[in-house]
């Protein structure tokens, strides 16, 4: 019996080594425990907005907008009714770049797309498995694939707005710089599939938008060393001289285009919104920043703009329409 008491505890010890290595070693345990808890709040999310969604939206699911699997498709919301090419609302999901679906903000972009729009969900490959810059590569394929068909799918390709949540927030502000910074395109090595004119603005919702002030070792520093290990493919992402080119707040140029930019009050990454709002202001870039006072109740967390059933998520959606409209030259219905 106690031979049989000894060797479990000999296992149990083996296990809880093998565990630590395997956290310490490679991004992937974590990522899983991460897929799994924030996959359900996404899901809860989206489920809750179904009640809001109005009826007769036009659907085009998976559209394949360069080669490849799953990863490369995108969904496409207009109003069933529409009689004429449209503005282009291009989305780009969040996730944190190591979890999330394009399916997860369907009911959000057909809400929007009610409005006069054309919203389109656009699916990229997460990390660890594809790693910087495969998403940005990604969303720009589905730019090109958008102008090239823009007649067939009834879209005003010289009407586009780049949008995104969280991580999906990032990639859109940095697509938009490679669209506007001739510079910065050929520093990083992607030739922008649309021109400056065609992009007139951007929606930026609690997006990661740089590592600038953030505590790495408090709190969120983990989770957020965790997913830029997995995204930029080393443990030492700090040292990474791309980590330069990812921060959205240094790279701005005066020709980045007109955007709103939100975050809640209890929002971890609020600080990089406001940080980047700031940014905006110093360059004469026109933003419409929309934050709340720290003690605003209830405190509204990372995503908060997908809750409908708060006064803070309404504001923030009507907030969204009226860049919009102005924006794209096309009154809401």
């Amino acid at each position: 019996m106690r031979r049989l008491l000894v060797g479990t505890i000999v296992v149990a010890a083996f296990l809880v080594v093998l565990a630590v290595a395997a956290f310490h070693f490679s991004p992937w345990p974590s990522v899983w425990l991460i897929r799994h808890e924030f996959d359900k709040g996404a899901l809860a999310a989206s489920d809750a907005l179904s009640k809001h969604v109005p009826p007769d939206i036009e659907s085009m699911f998976d559209l394949r907008y360069a080669p490849g699997g799953p990863d490369t498709m995108l969904d496409l919301f207009k109003p069933a009714a529409a009689g004429k090419p449209l503005p282009v609302i291009v989305w780009i999901h969040g996730g944190a770049y190591v979890y999330g679906r394009r399916d997860n903000v369907t009911n959000y972009l057909k809400i929007i797309a009610s409005k006069g729009y054309a919203t389109v969900a656009v699916g990229y490959s997460k990390a660890p498995s594809a790693q910087y810059p495969a998403p940005l590569v990604q969303v720009n394929a589905a730019l090109e694939f958008l102008n090239s068909n823009a007649e067939r799918l009834g879209l005003d390709a010289g009407n586009i707005i780049l949008a995104g949540d969280s991580a999906g927030a990032q990639i859109a502000a940095q697509l938009a710089i490679v669209i506007t910074a001739p510079d910065y395109a050929r520093r990083i090595g992607i030739a922008p599939a649309i021109t400056p004119p065609q992009l007139k603005g951007a929606i930026l919702h609690c997006g990661p938008h740089g590592i600038e002030g953030i505590d790495l070792d408090g709190p969120f520093g983990g989770f957020l060393s965790t997913v830029l290990w997995s995204y930029f493919g080393t443990r030492d992402f700090a040292t990474d001289i791309r980590l330069a080119e990812f921060s959205i707040i240094a790279n701005m140029t005066e020709a980045f285009p007109p955007f709103l930019v939100s975050a809640g009050n209890a929002d971890p990454l609020l600080p990089l919104s406001q940080a980047l709002a700031a940014r905006a202001e110093a360059l004469a870039v026109p933003v419409d920043a929309l934050f709340f006072p720290s003690g605003y109740k209830p405190p509204l967390p990372h995503e908060y703009q997908f809750n409908l059933d708060i006064e803070a998520g309404r504001l923030a959606l009507d907030r969204t329409i009226a860049f919009l409209a102005a924006r794209t030259g096309s009154p809401a219905n």
